[in-house]
């Protein structure tokens, strides 16, 4: 029997199981086949967990023998990225210093997931701490863009775009800070959602910038992204940060009802952009004024100062949570330790790589006595001031479209000697994570070397569904 597994979304899932096509066993047993036989290539996942997967798929077969409902996410293989704690199974978080950390308990959205009846297959590669955005600074190696294997993903959330890129899943979480989920959603040609700050509980993802951080889903298509998002969001008492907000029936909005939206087109987005980045995107927006939306020119004036913001209050957050990772607890320690203090300095000396060590020295400073009000606070006041420009913004419009990137993936080893130009390729995804609303990228195309380009959309705090409405539309139509 052959199962397309490339082909699947979530709801040919579910047919196929309700036809018996296949069963929830047989996909997650080509699911495991096929990531693994891909991951000599791309390099997406760390870690695979064959006896769990099947297991899950095999409580799926069974609740469909007996009648019963096995879940909207019945049989679906879908991957996890490692910094999402898992129990029972290996969560590196892309580091040395994690390399043989087995969590005691999993994250409130891997619960929700196997609730839902999803099979986890497998951890997939990330930037070292989600720290980067082209996933070259893991310590188990660069992952590879299926689409130009010989460019980068996009980080920190490459492994989990490249495993929906690539087929081998039909979905997949990851998580996003500044981007890390519609830069390699862009870069892959894939389906990448940042939600509303507080939508899904962020119990069990291992931080880096608490304020920031979001769980995300990736899909090949808007619905799936959607009925994914739908399955993990809501409040939870473990995470005081998650919103006690309803969670709606996103996939009831995808009713193609966007005559009349009008669109944001924010002029600070769309002045420095490579002409084929920029045509792919007018072009696109082309799309939805057939479709009869309103495109509005807009200004975000604070813009300019949002790699500043991002990066000074990013760093310093994560300069506090990273403190933990010190070889007392559950790291992995150097054997270079003759005292407690060279214990410290031995074992995070060795265990962080470099872009680790960079953002915590740079948070450090901001942090330390006598620049914190210089920095730290000052960024503070501007990320309210990017807030307020799209709070603003969003008395007029219903929604801002703008570029995920500058430009297309680039080569691997291009930027990794300039930590300011790999920077400046989250400069269009860092203001919507800054002002905590929901946020994703759509594939918009592809340049003239075949590399995808996505589109981003940005709504207003919770208004995920208008989001999708959109996206849903613009991918129908396009």
């Amino acid at each position: 029997m052959s199962i397309e597994l490339g082909k699947l979304t979530i709801g040919g899932v579910r047919e196929g199981l309700k036809s018996r096509a296949f069963s929830a066993e047989e996909l997650a047993s080509e699911a495991l086949r096929s990531a693994g036989e891909q991951n000599a290539t791309t390099n997406a996942y760390l870690t695979f967990c064959p006896e769990l997967a099947l297991e899950a798929a095999r409580r799926v077969d069974q609740a469909i023998a007996a009648g019963e409902n096995p879940g909207p996410l019945a049989g679906v293989p879908i991957a996890v990225k490692d910094v999402i704690v898992t129990e029972g199974l290996r969560t590196t978080c892309g580091s040395r210093l994690l390399e043989h950390y087995i969590p005691p308990y999993s994250a409130t959205a891997i619960h929700r997931l196997e609730g839902a009846g999803g099979v986890i297959i497998g951890k997939t590669n990330c930037d070292e701490f989600a720290m980067g955005s082209s996933n070259e600074n893991s310590a188990f190696g660069p992952v590879h863009n299926p689409v130009a294997p010989d460019r980068v993903p996009g980080g920190s959330s490459g492994g989990s775009a490249a495993a929906v890129a690539s087929g081998t899943v039909v979905a997949a979480l990851g998580s996003d800070t500044g981007g890390s989920v519609r830069q390699p959603a862009s870069f892959c040609g894939v389906v990448g959602v940042t939600p509303t700050y507080g939508r899904v509980s962020r119990y069990g993802l291992v931080a880096y910038a608490s304020s920031l951080d979001h769980i995300a889903p990736f899909a090949r298509n808007v619905k799936d992204a959607a009925l994914l998002l739908e399955a993990i969001a809501g409040r939870d008492p473990r995470d005081s940060t998650s919103a006690d907000a309803p969670v709606p029936d996103y996939a009831a909005a995808l009713d193609g009802k966007v005559k009349g939206k009008r669109i944001g087109l924010p002029r600070e987005y769309f002045q420095s952009l490579a002409s084929e980045t920029g045509d792919l995107i007018m072009t696109a927006v082309d799309v939805l004024k057939r479709l009869g939306c309103e495109p509005v020119e807009i200004s975000l004036p604070a813009t300019d100062y949002a790699i500043a913001t991002y990066y000074i209050i990013a760093t310093a957050e994560a300069s506090s949570n990273l403190a933990r990772f010190d070889g007392v607890r559950y790291t992995t320690r150097s054997e270079k330790a003759e005292s407690l203090i060279s214990m410290y300095r031995n074992t995070r000396g060795e265990g962080f790589g470099a872009e680790c060590k960079r953002r915590i020295m740079l948070g450090t400073y901001v942090l330390s006595a006598g620049y914190y009000d210089a920095y730290y606070l000052k960024a503070q006041k501007v990320r309210h001031l990017i807030a307020q420009d799209f709070a603003k913004a969003f008395e007029t419009v219903d929604a801002i479209v703008t570029p995920v990137s500058p430009f297309p993936a680039f080569k691997i080893g291009e930027k990794v000697d300039d930590p300011l130009a790999m920077y400046l390729s989250d400069i269009y995804t860092i203001t919507g994570s800054l002002a905590g609303i929901p946020c994703m990228s759509v594939p918009a195309g592809v340049t003239a070397d075949g590399l995808p380009v996505g589109m981003q959309i940005l709504t207003r705090h919770f208004d995920e569904s208008g989001m999708f409405r959109l996206a849903h539309a613009y991918e129908q139509a396009a």
